[in-house]
């Protein structure tokens, strides 16, 4: 061969390396073709307006310095990652154009505004990681919809509206590391998951039953709450129905023999003066499940015994309170009030003096004792208007009291959700307008008086709210995260259902403020938040998602309590609410609005209407824009 003809192929060998070793510096920018695929993926979207500097200027999404189109990110001069999350957007999901990004490997939409039927991620075979959270994707997915993604490592669907089964393709995903279905309504029997490097399997707040396999055996429990038919390691083992039925014949002969003791014990009615009648008093507290006879006879003797063994006192935290000791707790006349989350209530009337509160705790060991007295003290040091008092405490390892006054009304939950006898009214519109004033102030006062606590509160719901004869609300449970064992206390407190903890297990100054907007919503529509009674996370969405479909669609009076009396002279001011406890519970932190500026709209509000206009409110369209409460 001559040099003649060697020279043009040496020339192009030299070109070539050129080539890589700029494109290897990111000194090459992707080609047009890359771009039109983002302008057409952007044209498939509805309320795009964040992705407004896509072209322009810009000819192309990649420069030697990385990206300058919002949510693009480079690597090599080609489109490596779109991280579009919580931008509002909407509409479909245009993937036949992503599929046309060769270097995509990233693909993050959550907390946006998509619905429908989950996308066919399997047209981007590359990627290896997707993130859909926070939408309001719903439907079965489909058996087959991850085949073919080998690369798929990380995948986030947690918080939308999935049902059916669990696809195979899914659990068997050679590379998984991290799976998310939380907050879902997928159901049957969990796969077997046999990847050697999986890290998390997160499957909390579904509906799926039987035996966790053994390839999620040491998951974290907490992956599995919310599914009432699971069972297994790392849940409690599962009994078959051999011992079902070993365990009901037991119980039967257990229930046959105390039966018997007790005809025997009545008949010869010996130790009758140590003997207390125990009731249940139905409508304290509505959220909490109420006890059997059996279960209160049992549980009242046990607290006596232990009392007397301890030979411990009653620690006072208020100067303002008659004296008593424990052993009159122990002989005063006991009513089980309820049994919630936390343990058991009992009203106790003192027989020289008023009635009081005991609540017993036993997931209450974060702290040593000094400490458990340093806080209790400090709690006891409280006084407002529209706070439960704590009187005294009684500190054991094992279990702790803590006594407060008896409020006569009740709970605000029993007065908006208990069943009423006809003829009697629900709560008027002045009430429950009194009602929120008295709530937000007193939480106002836990931020000024609590302000090293994140969660000044962090149990604020409407079983949490006591109202007194004049219907005066007194918060109770509040400041009680710092003592609550943490695994108990994420399970079941409301704080640790908002959405900032769902999605990056975190609390703020402003996650009190998202509880006291649910709050507001409950007390304006009458209506009870039932993923409350959910544990763990991702249990925000079910009223704050009812209003916000509700004045999205079209403005009519359904979103009020319909027993809600003297509306037709505010419903200005109602609607003025509506549009608080919708800012109160914005699912964007930073978009959330303060505790101030919740607190001076709430003051601003009256019983009857003004013939003032309330555009500081915004236009019903602007009120019902907001992007608020779901993540």
């Amino acid at each position: 061969m001559t040099m003649e003809r060697k020279k043009p192929r040496r020339l192009a060998v030299a070109a070539a390396l050129v080539a890589l070793v700029l494109a290897a510096q990111g000194f090459v920018t992707c080609g047009a073709g890359e771009t039109q695929s983002l302008i057409k993926f952007r044209g498939s979207l509805s309320n795009a307006t964040a992705l407004s500097n896509w072209g322009g200027s810009a000819d192309s999404p990649c420069t030697a310095a990385g990206s300058n189109w919002t949510g693009v990110w480079c690597n090599n001069g080609s489109v490596w990652q779109l991280r579009l999350d919580g931008m509002g957007l909407g509409g479909g999901l245009d993937l036949d154009s992503l599929a046309e990004l060769p270097s995509l490997r990233m693909l993050s939409i959550k907390g946006n505004s998509f619905e429908g039927p989950m996308p066919e991620v399997r047209k981007l075979p590359a990627l290896k990681s997707v993130t859909m959270s926070s939408n309001r994707f719903s439907g079965p997915i489909p058996d087959d919809m991850f085949d073919g993604m080998r690369a798929l490592k990380m995948v986030y669907l947690e918080g939308n509206m999935f049902t059916g089964p669990m696809p195979k393709s899914l659990a068997q995903l050679p590379r998984l590391v991290n799976l998310n279905l939380a907050g879902n309504q997928i159901g049957g029997k969990i796969p077997d998951f046999p990847q050697m490097e999986l890290q998390m399997v997160n499957l909390a707040d579904n509906q799926f039953e039987g035996k966790i396999p053994r390839g999620l055996s040491n998951m974290n429990a907490s992956y599995f709450a919310g599914n009432k038919d699971l069972c297994g390691k790392p849940l409690p083992p599962c009994k078959s129905s051999r011992k079902l039925l070993f365990i009901a014949i037991g119980v039967g002969v257990a229930l046959s023999v105390l039966l018997i003791v007790g005809v025997v014990l009545y008949r010869k009615k010996s130790n009758i003066h140590e003997a207390h009648p125990v009731k249940v008093q139905r409508g304290f507290g509505a959220y909490d499940a109420g006890l059997t006879d059996a279960q209160i006879n049992h549980q009242q003797p046990q607290m006596k015994k232990r009392g007397g063994d301890h030979q411990g006192k009653l620690v006072f935290v208020r100067s303002d309170r008659g004296r008593f000791e424990l052993q009159d707790l122990l002989r005063a006349s006991a009513e089980v009030l309820g049994s919630g989350s936390f343990g058991s209530s009992y009203k106790a009337a003192l027989l020289d003096g008023p009635a009081v509160v005991v609540r017993r705790f036993r997931q209450m060991n974060k702290l040593g004792k000094e400490g458990f007295y340093e806080h209790m003290r400090r709690l006891g040091s409280l006084s407002h208007p529209n706070l439960l008092p704590l009187v005294a405490f009684f500190y054991r390892k094992e279990e702790k009291l803590l006594i407060s006054d008896f409020v006569e009304n009740g709970s605000l939950a029993s007065h908006l959700h208990a069943n009423r006898s006809a003829g009697q009214p629900g709560l008027d519109w002045p009430t429950r307008l009194k009602i929120v004033k008295g709530v937000a102030k007193g939480l106002e006062y836990l931020y000024k008086e609590l302000p090293v606590l994140s969660l000044p509160h962090g149990h604020l719901k409407s079983s949490n709210v006591l109202l007194d004869r004049n219907f005066t609300p007194l918060l109770t449970d509040y400041g009680l995260v710092p003592v609550i064992n943490k695994d108990h206390a994420q399970q079941f407190m409301v704080a640790f259902k908002s959405p900032e903890f769902s999605r990056s297990d975190r609390t703020t100054k402003k996650t009190d403020v998202w509880s006291l907007g649910i709050l507001i919503l409950e007390i304006i529509t009458g209506k009870f938040p039932a993923n409350y009674l959910k544990q763990g996370k991702g249990a925000n969405a079910d009223l704050a998602t009812w209003v916000n479909s509700v004045v999205r669609e079209e403005w009519t009076g359904e979103v009020f309590d319909k027993d809600m009396r003297g509306t037709k002279s505010g419903e200005g001011e109602m609607l003025k609410l509506l549009k608080i406890g919708m800012c109160c519970c914005e699912w964007d932190v930073e978009r959330r609005w303060s505790l101030r500026e919740a607190m001076e709209r709430i003051e601003e509000l009256r019983e009857r209407d003004s013939d003032e206009e309330y555009s500081s409110y915004g236009s019903e369209g602007d009120l019902y824009s907001s992007r608020a409460m779901t993540e």
